[in-house]
């Protein structure tokens, strides 16, 4: 088992998940926020453990099929610990427990919630929630083999791994630009939801149940 380039891998999940606080730090800003420094701590964690561990590729890079398993394990399970991280250190769900249930609810996509009430929470935590449902939506390493510096063979592993059934189809030969094609396609899916939801006036929780205590 190549443990170095296991390791080297997990360090670009973290880098990665530093990048996809991005979005709930710039709606926190927008918004005004008070979780402008637990969304900066968490990237700070990450990228610190992060970038270091990326620095330099192993020099033996090839990867087997237990390695692909690996990687995915450890990879959903590193996501979610620490994507975790500012629903805590905001307050918003101070029980670490809480908040690990609430992650690993939004990477694998359950829908489980342990919050009675989802509106409460911040607008940039609620982006944050709702952005680890998109991205466990077509699966996290699906993503981060598209911009991974590994050669095709060695994400054939990873995709095995990572997708459901006893095989992996490809929409091109590259693994790579297979990963490429169906976020591209996925994005676009999400535009058009984000539009028809947009333009059908659908109404936010806080407004139907306004409308619905007045009819009564």
């Amino acid at each position: 088992m190549n443990f170095s380039m296991i390791v080297y891998i997990l360090g670009w999940i973290l880098n990665f998940e530093a990048l996809f606080m991005v979005i709930p730090l710039a709606v926190a800003i927008i918004f005004g926020d008070n979780t402008i420094l637990p969304i900066l701590l968490t990237m700070g964690i990450c990228a610190a453990i992060g970038l270091p561990i990326t620095r330099k590729k192993p020099k033996e890079s090839s990867l087997h099929s237990r390695d692909g398993y690996v990687i995915v394990s450890l990879s959903w399970i590193i996501l979610s610990a620490f994507g975790a991280l500012p629903f805590v250190f905001s307050g918003a769900i101070p029980n670490y427990i809480d908040a690990l249930f609430e992650t690993v609810s939004g990477f694998t996509t359950t829908g489980a919630s342990i919050l009675s009430d989802v509106e409460a929470v911040p607008k940039s935590l609620l982006i944050w929630r709702s952005f680890t449902h998109w991205i466990g939506g077509m699966g996290v390493l699906v993503f981060i083999m598209a911009f991974l510096p590994l050669s095709g063979g060695q994400n054939m592993h990873i995709m095995k791994a990572e997708s459901p059934g006893p095989s992996v189809s490809k929409l091109v030969p590259r693994i790579k630009t297979t990963a490429l094609l169906l976020y591209a396609i996925y994005f676009v899916l999400t535009l058009i939801e984000f539009i028809l939801l947009l333009f059908g006036g659908m109404p936010d929780r806080k407004s139907t149940r306004l409308n619905s205590s007045h009819r009564l």
